[in-house]
């Protein structure tokens, strides 16, 4: 690492450890030749995703909209936050695994619902009526049996 102060690359690491976030490591280093101290932080990098809309469009993964609509579908549900981030990490996690450079906004869409399913029915039913894009009763009525079931 070269020293911000002096430009020499004679830098040594004298402490390291996880940054607020836990998603990244925060190390003090010491530069031999000047002696100065400087903080850096380090970062996994991820593959960047692309998401395939139904309209064949594509555009980069955006995690707030997944966030957005798993709050829509627990609104007013006994759900804490905190739970929400979560289940957006563990849906986020299994993209990122999958080590591809695109996914389809269909993929997404079904990890969340089986996700939520096991969270909570009404907020899964609420996901699915808008994602599945319910046109009448009897759709609606189709997905709570499965449910029931």
């Amino acid at each position: 690492m070269k020293c911000p102060y002096c430009g020499k690359d004679n830098t040594r690491v004298i402490d390291s450890r996880p940054a607020d976030d836990g998603g990244s490591i925060r190390r003090r280093r010491e530069c031999d030749a000047c002696g100065r101290r400087f903080t850096t932080y380090e970062k996994v990098e991820t593959i960047p995703v692309i998401v395939i809309k139904k309209d064949e469009n594509r555009e980069t993964y955006d995690r707030s909209k997944i966030e957005a609509g798993i709050i829509r579908a627990c609104h007013k549900r006994p759900i804490p936050a905190v739970q929400v981030s979560g289940l957006v990490d563990e849906i986020e996690a299994v993209i990122f695994n999958k080590e591809v450079r695109e996914i389809s906004t269909r993929e997404i869409g079904e990890l969340v619902m089986e996700k939520l399913k096991k969270l909570d029915s009404v907020a899964y039913v609420r996901f699915a009526s808008v994602y599945r894009e319910f046109k009448d009763v009897n759709t609606f009525m189709d997905e709570l049996k499965k449910i029931v079931e």
